[in-house]
């Protein structure tokens, strides 16, 4: 499946795959691009300048790093990817081992806020496989993107793929698909109160439940779509990886283990997605700048483990340039902050100053 192209913006799934030819080494020129200069930056303008569909002026950031920094920010290193997924299902693993040893509520509410928020992990690195950055051989990034990440969390890293592009192509504008997510905040404290109960109380995720089995059978007109592949078939990696967790929890003697896994589905994880999709787009000051539309949060340790797992907080940077792996984006944003570019971004302090302004909302008069 690939994402349509938009008036005279190009398919968004071409201007990646150009863009990530140009600056992994040994690539080949991009296809057209010839005789155009051969830098990094130069088709990072070209890339910017066709995401508008008009010429724009050159960015600060775009100039504070050389060809050599965008080369060494995109290249891959597969072990990283690799240790950030067996680091994921090692604090799965260890969270459902500490409720085998240790059965108590406490244990069971920490094992699911850790669990959810590994899940999100997952997601995350189905996204990075996405963008094509999770492994450099594209099969396997595939293949490992799928059964080892996006099945068990019951998604799928192909018709993900358009419909995350095609958000990174129109950013903030009436075809960007997760706009919806990003327009109605802030709202009041409570309004947010009620968000974060239907989250915990799985409200949220039975809907995202039904609506995941309307996609896989293909009769969504949500964001997401199948127009491949539809139907029972689509359901095979969800049931074989769900079922190979199952069967190891089996083994291990803990098979109602497994109900923390779905738990943590239907509820905290949940609540990390909504507040990972608020801290990216929401209440961003400018939507028509790539500084400004797009926010980085910077996480402490527990946010980091609960809420913004594999360097995800790093939303703008890898907005600004999303060839480069989810391990470099730190770099990116000290690099990007020492020569003042991050100066006036969106940038914030940590997840609670973006749920605090989220719900900054003045709550409606009533009549008196």
């Amino acid at each position: 499946m690939t994402a349509v192209a938009l008036g005279n913006v190009i398919d968004p799934t071409h201007l990646h795959d150009v863009f990530v030819r140009s600056v992994r080494p040994g690539a080949r020129p991009a296809p057209g691009r010839e005789g155009r200069g051969d830098g990094p930056r130069r088709r990072l303008k070209d890339a910017t300048d066709r995401r508008y569909g008009r010429e724009v002026m050159a960015e600060a950031w775009r100039e504070a790093l050389s060809d050599a920094e965008v080369r060494e920010l995109c290249a891959m290193r597969d072990w990283r990817s690799w240790f950030s997924i067996a680091i994921d299902w090692a604090v799965i693993g260890a969270a459902l081992a500490l409720v085998g040893h240790w059965p108590h509520l406490l244990t069971v509410v920490v094992a699911l806020f850790v669990i959810g928020g590994r899940q999100l992990g997952l997601a995350v690195l189905m996204h990075e496989a996405a963008h094509r950055t999770l492994l450099e051989d594209r099969r396997w990034n595939d293949l490992v993107g799928n059964w080892l990440c996006a099945y068990p969390v019951w998604s799928d890293l192909y018709p993900y793929r358009p419909y995350h592009l095609q958000h990174h192509a129109q950013t903030w504008t009436e075809r960007d698909p997760d706009l919806p997510l990003a327009t109605p905040f802030p709202v009041t404290r409570a309004s947010m109160r009620r968000k974060i109960w239907r989250d915990l109380s799985g409200q949220t995720g039975w809907k995202r439940l039904k609506a995941t089995v309307r996609r896989d059978l293909g009769l969504s007109r949500g964001r997401v779509k199948r127009n491949f592949d539809a139907g029972l078939e689509a359901l095979r990696g969800v049931v074989i990886t769900n079922g190979v967790l199952l069967g190891v929890l089996a083994l291990a003697g803990h098979p109602a283990l497994y109900l923390l896994w779905v738990g943590a589905w239907l509820t905290t994880y949940s609540l990390a997605m909504r507040l990972r999709s608020i801290a990216e787009h929401g209440m961003v000051p400018d939507p028509a700048d790539p500084l400004r539309n797009t926010r980085t949060t910077l996480a402490r340790w527990w946010e980091r483990l609960l809420l913004a797992p594999n360097r995800v907080n790093y939303h703008l940077e890898h907005h600004l340039v999303m060839a480069v792996p989810h391990y470099h984006l730190p770099r990116m944003h000290r690099l990007l902050r020492e020569r003042g570019v991050l100066r006036d971004a969106c940038v914030a302090r940590g997840y609670l100053d973006v749920l605090r302004l989220a719900s900054s909302a003045a709550a409606p008069a009533t009549a008196g």
